[in-house]
């Protein structure tokens, strides 16, 4: 096996003690995206079209190899004078395109930011530095992170799943996922509005986790709804999922959103025994509540059935295990999660789009204009794709029609009605009393290319079973469980409580352990064989 398919918590340790350099496991990672990456995603761009680029992943907009090998080199450096290198030392990671890192180019995935290099970077950038861990590059995301395929990048080609190149990797943080399942990196940084790192992380095959809005700063990250935005990791494993949140975790005094709870140790945590603790299950989340607009009605359909199976299993593990499984737990505005969140993000997305101008950073029209407004027009009409035009427009109307109409009012209405369903089943004197709930984390598995993208409406629907922990703020941890019949990932979440990721954390990693001799765990991408990996 080679070093870019080991945990991060075995390099790191193998760094540490000597059996490996930091420099021999980045040219592993690096030969590794060499083989299965293909063509990096660039601005205006093809998408793909030939036999290679058909059957390779392209996750990355920019590998940053000289860059990588500055921080292997310097913790190579530590490790021989023999100081402490950090506890990812050396360990290969990816981050999404969307957190400034200083010196290099940020785009969000968009042309308006296609020249744009940032002079400073985020802070779970810098803790990631600081905790010894490698950027190997910057991966493709949906543009300005509007999508659930990472299909709206302006950088084609745009990322292909692993399982299956014919299929999306999920978004909006899509290329973190493909390039975390593809071992381009043991790690990768994402970011979750209504689901955008667990829902990859389920159609990947990989661990996701979206952490109480302010336990990660999100200074640094380039906005998209500023009271959605979530970073978090994404791994392969529920270990280096814990090990990345404790090194990014805690209060920034350039972020006034986070906060300022004490960071438990989630690598103890994750060990204790599950015995006792109570679990729910939904049937809120085991169906879909879209609006039809031929009939003018909210339409139930039930998830994929094999998808439910695997959720049920997975409970009855736990089950075996000492958990205490609750059925029918109440949610009864879930089905708002999505109409909700399409006010609230189109709204909050549209002012944080209205910086985009060509006036102070990024791309600026070649065309004459007379005046700012010809010029902003021009600039934002040649540089923005569909998503952020369509959001933009979205949320300027919204904004003037809640005067009349009050949608945004009825959408903040809706969103604390949510946070009120799961304060009241994680109420420690409540009829419920749960610690988690256990749900699938997305109504099926990876779609086809092409078979979504262009409905915006449907494509929103695919993240129904994850934009109600956003409009709550509460954490959410997807994990594999299992495989459909063709061969493609099914993932499952745990939401929890306020400041809860020790105990999400402690459930998956218990499921993780029950489950290692299970045949499905020996699986890997059909993309590493092919490329003789």
């Amino acid at each position: 096996m080679k070093t870019c398919d080991l945990p991060a918590y075995v390099i790191a340790d193998l760094i540490k003690t000597k059996q490996v350099s930091a420099v021999e496991v980045l040219e592993d990672t690096l030969e590794r995206i060499c083989q299965v990456d293909g063509r990096t995603g660039q601005v205006d761009a093809p998408e793909a079209s030939s036999e290679e680029d058909l059957s390779t992943v392209h996750a990355f907009t920019l590998v940053t190899e000289d860059y990588a090998r500055q921080q292997a080199g310097k913790i190579d450096k530590l490790v021989k004078e023999g100081k402490n290198p950090g506890p990812l030392a050396g360990v290969p990671y990816t981050a999404k395109d969307i957190f400034t890192v200083k010196g290099i180019k940020t785009t969000a995935g968009s042309k308006i930011l296609s020249n744009y290099t940032s002079p400073y970077s985020a802070t779970v950038v810098e803790r990631m530095a600081d905790a010894g861990a490698v950027m190997v590059g910057k991966v493709n995301l949906d543009e300005f992170t509007y999508g659930s395929s990472s299909e709206s990048s302006a950088y084609k080609p745009v990322p292909r799943n692993p399982w299956d190149t014919s299929r999306v990797t999920g978004g909006s943080s899509g290329g973190s996922a493909a390039a975390v399942a593809a071992g381009e990196g043991a790690i990768s940084l994402g970011t979750d509005t209504g689901g955008s790192i667990r829902h990859p992380a389920s159609f990947c095959g990989t661990v996701g986790l979206k952490p109480t809005y302010g336990r990660v700063s999100r200074y640094g990250l380039i906005a998209f709804g500023s009271s959605l935005d979530c970073p978090g990791p994404l791994a392969r494993n529920v270990t280096d999922a814990a090990l990345t949140l404790q090194a990014i975790a805690g209060q920034d005094s350039r972020d006034s959103t986070s906060a300022t709870t004490p960071v438990p140790n989630y690598l103890k945590e994750m060990e204790k025994d599950i015995r006792g603790m109570r679990i729910g299950l939904s049937e809120e989340f085991f169906r879909v509540t879209y609006f039809d607009s031929e009939s003018m009605e909210l339409v139930e359909n039930p998830i994929d059935p094999q998808i439910k199976d695997a959720v049920l299993s997975t409970a009855g593990f736990l089950a075996q295990l000492g958990a205490d499984i609750v059925m029918d737990v109440p949610l009864p505005h879930t089905k708002y999660g999505v109409p909700t969140y399409f006010v609230i993000s189109r709204v909050e997305a549209s002012s944080n789009l209205l910086r985009y101008d060509g006036v102070k950073y990024g791309y600026r029209t070649a065309e004459s204009f007379t005046d700012l407004r010809e010029l902003y027009r021009k600039t934002r009409g040649e540089a923005f794709g569909v998503e952020p035009k369509l959001r933009m427009l979205m949320g300027i109307y919204l904004s003037a029609a809640q005067f009349d109409k009050g949608y945004y009012d009825l959408a903040l209405k809706a969103r604390a009605l949510m946070r009120k369903d799961f304060e009241d089943i994680f109420d420690p004197r409540g009829k419920y009393h749960l610690d988690a709930l256990l749900t699938p984390t997305a109504p099926s598995t990876a779609f086809s290319i092409g078979s979504v993208y262009g409905d915006s409406v449907m494509m929103a629907y695919s993240d129904q079973l994850t934009a109600t922990t956003n409009h709550a703020g509460i954490p959410g941890l997807s994990f594999p469980v299992g495989f459909d019949n063709e061969n493609l990932p099914i993932g499952a979440q745990v939401l929890g409580p306020d400041y809860s990721e020790g105990v999400l954390l402690r459930i998956a990693r218990a499921y993780e352990k029950v489950t290692e001799k299970e045949d499905w765990r020996n699986k890997r991408p059909p993309i590493l064989s092919k490329n003789g990996n």
